[in-house]
């Protein structure tokens, strides 16, 4: 595991890193934004794979003011406990301040062309929205982000384009939710919803209950396709 450090007013806190492959020139960073689970397996997963396409890749630890470096998986009721309980006493304001610390720390690395991104699922969608209204990140994409419906004020800040992966039959987020994002955003030029109607919550979560290969593969190739155009030189 690679881990670095990222200074903030308030203490530091860690954060996973994976680069490409030596010599290959990054065409720009992301900032991979953990579910309520922490920055466990899967989200270095994610780190790795945009590595693999070139990217820099960095997952910070947002719940380190809580405890740091939590690494849960879904697998247990106990894990699941843990993780709703940290998810209800995460701040979320000081979380987007810590995702603009982590944007900040990939735009000084030296392999960085200067573009940097976010991307963050369920949890991490919502905080890929906020970073969409908050931070200065040159694009930013949410997988089934909960609580986006009542985050709509914040719309208008929006100055990045933003897309979001919005699963049909998910349970934390219900229909009339996502009706409320659709109501909200359709009409924003720089936003883009991606509904997947047979889907469920975390469909692109590598063994988790509800994985769907082929809507994953469509999902992330989106990603691929909206960050080649956002971060590339």
């Amino acid at each position: 595991m690679t881990q670095i450090s990222i200074s903030t007013p308030d203490g530091n806190f860690d954060a996973y890193i994976a680069r490409p492959e030596a010599g290959t020139n990054p065409r720009g960073a992301v900032v991979v934004i953990q579910e309520i689970f922490g920055v466990n397996q899967n989200i270095r997963d994610v780190a790795d794979w945009l590595a693999c396409q070139g990217y820099i890749a960095l997952a910070p630890d947002l719940f380190w003011r809580i405890e740091p470096n939590v690494s849960l998986t879904d697998q247990t009721e106990a894990e699941w406990t843990k993780a709703f309980a940290l998810m209800n006493a995460f701040d979320g304001d000081l979380g987007v301040a810590d995702i603009q610390a982590a944007i900040d720390a990939l735009r000084a690395d030296a392999q960085c062309n200067g573009k940097v991104g976010t991307v963050g699922f369920c949890l991490g969608g919502r905080m890929a929205y906020l970073a969409a209204a908050r931070t200065d990140a040159d694009v930013n994409i949410g997988y089934y982000g909960v609580g986006i419906q009542d985050l709509l004020g914040e719309a208008d800040k929006i100055s990045a384009p933003l897309a979001l992966h919005i699963a049909g039959q998910d349970a934390f987020v219900p229909a009339e939710a996502q009706a409320a994002i659709h109501a909200g955003l359709d009409g924003h030029a720089l936003v883009s919803l991606y509904d997947y109607a047979e889907q469920d919550h975390a469909f692109t979560r590598q063994g988790g209950e509800h994985y769907d290969a082929a809507a994953s593969l469509s999902a992330h190739n989106r990603t691929l396709e909206l960050f080649a155009k956002t971060l590339t030189t």
